[in-house]
């Protein structure tokens, strides 16, 4: 019988080590900010606590982002991983459901395939990273790492995209905010996902309301 704590232990070196030169805003302690906001979220649901924790782990072990668009990686990693220290193999498939099934481009697809209480709660914990001054900071750094513009008048944000437009968009940073993170807070999952998600996308509006009036130079 595997011992979990032992499990989570060397998960969390492994993520470590794979992600010691991740761009900042999907680095290790994006991570360890999901998983602390899993185990939050988990206290209030009835799940597989030890499932949640390694989803959580490893939901981001190789972001299609940095994989040219592969979507295989992440959930090969984990698997692999998991499969080598002898992780039962039940726990490993659902690990790997919930790494295959988190992201937002996933579900801008029709029908999400697979469903799981472990699924929405590392969900919600990932979208809260999202949103918020975090969520914010987040946002800002990619698009500085992908040498976007802040903003563009001139470029208007493309709503109900599907999910292929969605990974190939380069709009400038600001136009991210209604293409998804304005979005987050109607999806999610958990109650306690939803009333956390509240205050942070009312943060997100009253940035934007200052971002734009500094813009236009009213103050």
């Amino acid at each position: 019988m595997y011992n979990s704590e032992d499990i989570i232990h060397q998960t969390i070196s492994f993520v470590k080590e794979t992600l010691a030169n991740a761009e900042g805003g999907h680095d290790w302690f994006h991570t360890l900010r999901v998983y602390n906001n899993a185990l939050l979220i988990s206290k209030n649901e009835d799940v597989d606590d030890f499932v949640v924790q390694l989803g959580a782990l490893l939901h981001d072990i190789a972001d299609s982002k940095f994989n040219n668009g592969d979507d295989t990686i992440g959930p090969k990693k984990a698997r692999d991983f998991l499969s080598k220290i002898h992780v039962d193999s039940a726990v490993i498939e659902h690990v790997v459901k919930i790494i295959e099934n988190i992201s937002f481009n996933k579900s801008l697809e029709h029908e999400q395939a697979f469903k799981s209480k472990e699924l929405e709660v590392v969900q919600d914990a990932d979208r809260l990273d999202a949103i918020g001054a975090i969520g914010i900071a987040r946002c800002f750094n990619y698009g500085g790492f992908k040498n976007r513009p802040l903003y563009n008048p001139e470029i208007a944000p493309k709503l109900n995209q599907t999910k292929a437009e969605y990974k190939a968009s380069t709009a400038p940073t600001i136009n991210h905010f209604y293409e998804k993170l304005l979005l987050l807070k109607d999806k999610m999952n958990t109650k306690t996902g939803q009333q956390i998600a509240e205050a942070r996308h009312i943060y997100m509006l009253g940035f934007l309301e200052q971002f734009y009036a500094e813009w236009l130079g009213k103050l």
